[in-house]
């Protein structure tokens, strides 16, 4: 089908301030634990300020004699109550900052999966697992982290700066530009730096998708992996992205253990030219001893928030490479989706108004239906097809002739190219994608159960379905009995994956929970194909029984399991070359008939061999 999904490719050399502002609206969902971190931050920073010219005032009054016991008394009292609210503040701006975190991580992983419910099945054709579970873990991870606490610090670090700047103007403002002047440098640096640090960034981030998805792929693939003996060349692999991903990340590290010193040494030389000055102030009676000492103090309490802000920047352009893939994946557009109108009266697939849903009586017509996967690859052209209501529709043909391709696109996964299909005489494009999924029942070749007991995999056909409805439904089927067999019975837990039943019983399951849901339209995907001729004779009698009241489709490669379908249709690159019941087309001696006996012949062969 499609090609896999390539990794993006971000070009941004310097921080993307319109990419920010969209991230900074998911921490907008926080907005009040983030106000008061920043106003706690900000107290912090003014009591930050103010100490030091406290500890001016101490000098040049107290140091001297000047002042009675009574006024150090005061000063003392007032110095210590700063100092206790300084600890409160920070207290306050830590717990604050940490629920900005958690909030953040919360709604974008929310807002995730909204996006994951919402995109088509096209999107999870060509996207790997690892690629979602990549942005979905540590993307939101690390740019929470940044969003929560660098965030806060960079408002900090700026608030600091700028009333420093203030008042080291109004105090002395000789003094002021010898520690401004390195200011200019310092954004130099930092410029040449963040470049850099962002472009080996996004390259790890790249990799990290990847080796997500191949730590993915060698879970789900294990048994493969140990019966085709692939350990060594998966380890291959693994270990060359890796090497790839430990590569760029440690020239951003080296770049980044780079640039935090420069900065430091630029910081030092402005406190030193400070020191200097000021000494030479000092020493012919311009200002004071205190001034000086004030200076100091604020020379390196204005540097430190500069080092934090360039510290700040590298990790926002960290943080920018995950916050260009997770916003890739919040930003893509579904290719299939219901009109305004259709909305207004249907509801969403996560918000359905399922009293507006209609009945659907089965009545399924392809009008000039062409569709492609890739443009330059048709699979159906101007198709033409009637199922009237209760037909039983079987499928066949060779791979890739367009089988699974009509009945997703009557199931809606998909939708036409052009042409229109109408189910009970309305396009489905005029109803909701809701409302006909909520009325499907669709049973998979390779069946997925989620971990949890057989009761509730098979309740998830229906939510609000009984203990005995679950139970009826399991017993249609011809499941009840294996089930209750089991060790917890109902309760038994399958497993990741169902892995702790076997294929039969997993796709008995599947048909069970399919069931259920009284769906009006069904369909088994090759669901015979890869289990014992045991089930797929119990399977088969439950086709017989069940589905009788449905508009049913059968994919089926034993040919065997569809010779009572109503309709069997024999389809070549996307065009119906046979079309009749399994008698009708026997006695046509065409493909389905050179099909057919040949089938036939290999099985009398097969049960020869093992007799």
């Amino acid at each position: 089908m499609n090609p896999e999904l390539e990794e993006e490719i971000f070009d941004a050399e310097g921080l993307d301030t319109g990419l920010w502002k969209k991230i900074l609206r998911l921490v907008a969902q926080s907005k009040k634990n983030l106000y008061r971190a920043l106003a706690f931050i900000t107290v912090e920073a003014m009591i930050g300020v103010t100490l030091p010219v406290l500890n001016r005032h101490a000098i040049d009054v107290f140091f001297v004699g000047i002042g009675t016991n009574k006024d150090i008394f005061l000063f003392a009292l007032g110095y210590g109550f700063l100092v206790v609210l300084q600890a409160f503040v920070v207290y306050k701006f830590i717990f604050y900052s940490g629920k900005v975190e958690m909030e953040v991580a919360y709604f974008t992983r929310q807002s995730i999966m909204e996006k994951l419910q919402n995109l088509s099945f096209s999107f999870f054709d060509k996207t790997p697992s690892g690629w979602v579970m990549a942005r979905l873990t540590s993307d939101v991870a690390r740019l929470s982290e940044i969003l929560s606490w660098s965030l806060v610090d960079l408002v900090w670090g700026f608030a600091m700066m700028v009333t420093l700047t203030v008042v080291m103007l109004v105090i002395n403002w000789k003094l002021a530009l010898v520690v401004l002047v390195v200011v200019p440098f310092v954004y130099a640096v930092s410029a040449w730096f963040q470049k850099r640090i962002l472009i080996n960034y996004r390259k790890s981030r790249a990799v990290n998708s990847k080796i997500t998805s191949a730590f993915s792929e060698g879970i789900s693939g294990a048994k493969t992996t140990k019966t085709m003996a692939l350990e060594s060349m998966h380890y291959g692999e693994f270990q060359v992205l890796t090497s790839e991903m430990k590569a760029r990340t440690m020239r951003a590290i080296i770049l980044n253990s780079l640039y935090v010193p420069i900065v430091i040494v630029l910081s030092s030389v402005g406190n030193a030219g400070v020191i200097w000055a000021g000494g030479s102030m000092v020493m012919s009676g311009a200002i004071q001893i205190g001034t000086l000492i004030l200076f100091t103090q604020y020379a390196g309490q204005f540097f430190e928030p500069l080092r934090n802000i360039s510290g700040i920047l590298a990790q926002l352009q960290m943080a920018q490479a995950s916050a260009e893939r997770m916003l890739s994946l919040l930003e893509t557009e579904s290719d299939l989706s219901d009109k305004e109108e259709v909305v207004a009266k249907y509801g969403t697939i996560l918000d359905p108004i399922e009293s507006a849903y209609e009945p659907i009586v089965g009545d399924i017509e392809f009008k000039n239906v062409s569709f492609h996967y890739n443009e330059s690859e048709p699979i159906l052209k101007n198709f033409n097809l009637t199922v009237k209501p209760k037909q039983r529709i079987a499928l066949v043909g060779e791979t890739g002739s367009g089988k699974s391709t009509i009945v997703n696109l009557i199931c809606r996964f998909y939708e036409p190219i052009s042409g229109e299909i109408l189910i009970d005489d309305v396009d489905y494009r005029e109803r909701s994608i809701g409302w006909l999924h909520s009325h499907l029942g669709y049973v998979l070749q390779s069946p997925h159960l989620f971990s949890g007991s057989v009761i509730d995999n098979i309740r998830y056909g229906r939510l609000d379905a009984s203990d005995d409805e679950v139970m009826d439904a399991a017993k249609l089927v011809d499941a009840h009995d294996f089930i209750v067999n089991l060790e917890d019975g109902y309760q038994t837990d399958v497993g990741e994956g169902g892995g702790r039943l076997s294929t039969g019983q997993k796709q008995l399951i599947s048909f069970a929970r399919a069931l259920l849901a009284n769906p009006s339209i069904f369909v088994l995907d090759e669901a015979t194909s890869s289990i014992d001729t045991e089930t797929e004779a119990v399977i088969q009698h439950a086709v017989e029984n069940v589905l009788r009241e449905k508009t049913s489709f059968i994919i089926a490669h034993r040919l065997s399991t569809i010779v009572s379908a109503d309709r069997i249709l024999v389809i070549r690159k996307g065009i119906i070359e046979e079309d009749g019941s399994h008698a009708e087309l026997m006695a046509l001696e065409g493909y389905y008939h050179q099909l057919y006996t040949h089938q036939f012949a290999e099985n009398l062969e097969l049960e020869s061999v093992t007799a």
